[in-house]
This record gives C-alpha cells, sequence and structure tokens, in this order.
C-alpha cells in the first residue's frame, strides 16, 4: 500500500500520511510523492484546496532517520526541498490536520498552511538543535513572526516538545477537537473553501502573504546550505549516531 495517499472530491485533494507502522515519518520518496501530488494541486483546475491529514494517533514523527542518513538532503535538489517549495509556494488554500505527535518537519510545515486543525491529543516540536541541526521549511524566520521572538527562541533553541493548548496560543492551530474528529473537521472547512470563487481564495492568500514569500524563499535558501554543512559535522553525526544506539548524546566536545 502507498505511504502517501492522494484523493480528489469535491475540489478537495487530500495527501494522507500512510506509515502508521512507522509513526508516520518521512523517507525521501514519500517527499517526492508529495511534491509531485503538490504540483499537481497546483496545475490541476479541479483541485481548488489541498488538506495534508494523518491519522488519529500520529501525524509525523518527521524524518525517516535510516532513510534521512542513507540519503541525505545535501542539495536543493533532494526531495524534501521540492516538497517544501511546493507546499511554501502553493497558491491555493492549504488545510493541515493534525492529531498525536508532529516532530521536526511535522511542525514546520504547518506554517506553510493556512488552516491548521489539531486533535486534544496533539503535541509539537522542533528539536532540530538536538540534532546538530538548524531549522528547515523557514521556521527560523516564520516561527518568531509568528510565535515572537522568545517563544521561537524556545521552542527552537531548547527543542522541548509544546502541547496543543500552547500552539494554539501561539496562533500556530485555528481550533483544538478531539482526535477522531481532527479530519473529518478539517475536510468539512475544505468542502467550504472548494465552493468559494477560486480567483478570490487565491488573490486574497496572496495579498496576505504579500512581501513574505521572497524572505521565505530566501530564509529557506539560507537553512538549506547551512543544515547541507551540518549535516556532515561532528555534533549531528554524534547525535544520529546516538539515536541509533539508543543512548544519550555527548555534545560535550562540540
Amino acid at each position: 500500500m502507498s505511504e502517501i495517499l492522494t484523493h480528489v472530491d469535491a475540489g478537495v485533494m487530500t495527501l494522507t500520511l500512510n506509515r502508521v507502522d512507522k509513526k508516520n515519518s518521512l523517507t525521501a520518496a514519500m517527499y517526492a510523492a508529495m511534491a509531485l501530488a503538490i504540483h499537481e494541486a497546483s496545475t490541476n483546475d479541479e483541485v481548488r484546496v489541498l488538506v495534508i491529514q494523518g491519522h488519529e494517533t500520529i501525524f509525523s514523527a518527521g524524518n525517516d532517520i535510516a532513510d534521512f542518513l542513507n540519503n541525505p538532503p545535501a542539495t536543493e535538489d533532494a526531495p524534501v526541498f521540492h516538497f517544501l517549495r511546493g507546499i511554501s509556494t502553493l497558491a491555493k488554500p492549504v488545510i493541515a490536520a493534525v492529531a498525536g505527535p508532529a516532530v521536526g518537519i511535522g511542525t514546520t510545515m504547518l506554517f506553510h498552511c493556512d488552516l491548521v486543525y489539531a486533535g486534544d491529543n496533539a503535541a509539537f516540536a522542533m528539536p532540530f538543535v538536538n540534532l546538530g541541526l538548524v531549522p528547515e521549511a523557514g521556521a527560523s524566520l516564520l516561527a518568531p513572526k509568528l510565535m515572537g521572538y522568545q517563544r521561537a527562541a524556545e521552542v527552537l533553541l531548547l527543542g522541548e516538545p509544546f502541547k496543543v493548548e500552547a500552539a494554539m496560543e501561539m496562533g500556530l492551530v485555528n481550533r483544538i477537537v478531539p482526535p477522531s474528529e481532527v479530519n473529518a473537521l478539517a475536510q468539512q472547512q475544505a468542502r467550504k473553501l472548494a465552493t468559494k470563487p477560486l480567483s478570490s481564495l487565491i488573490e486574497t492568500k496572496r495579498l496576505m502573504r504579500l512581501g513574505q514569500a521572497s524572505q521565505v524563499s530566501k530564509q529557506m535558501t539560507e537553512e538549506a546550505s547551512v543544515f547541507g554543512r551540518m549535516l556532515t559535522e561532528h555534533a549531528a553525526r554524534e547525535a544520529f549516531t546516538a539515536f541509533m544506539e539508543k543512548r544519550k548524546p555527548d555534545f560535550s566536545k562540540v
């Protein structure tokens, strides 16, 4: 069965992360599939809204570490960056339905969604520093803008999880519902949007993001460059080795 399910109905394209047995951890192949689907959403006139959803117990644990180490995103041509450029530039509305943990890119992709609905079991984390890396997806720009600098510094520098109530207070989440209702709510809201004039939706989104698009693109390019460099340094190697060996990393010499 495909690890990324794609379905189009009533003007809504739904991307479902379908690797629940692996906590919806994302592989290069999954990023490539999502990037392709987003391109189709952009060019297909029958698609008016994009929904990204997971399972009621898990949104995404972030990158699949084994696949990540075997297929490191060393250049901007890596599938993950194709996905991020696609979701960050999609002109049509994007809705996320998040239940359970959303780790790493499971959180940072939400900065590019227009509406985010979350289960009361949702928890968010951006533990890039803990892996000897830096944020991606423009999060180093967008998190301070959305949350304020001090809150963004706390979640990015400490890399500790934060609960859904905090995410809603920060402005990352629109509404909290029981986990079993999250995907249905996202679909309901998507169908509302799909009945509205597409040109008005696109132009309204463009105007709200006017002036930010070039900043985000520039920030993502800088992040990717630093991310690629730090991926080869000792701190990241120690972090990933410790993860695979199921021990606490030792950063005393970095």
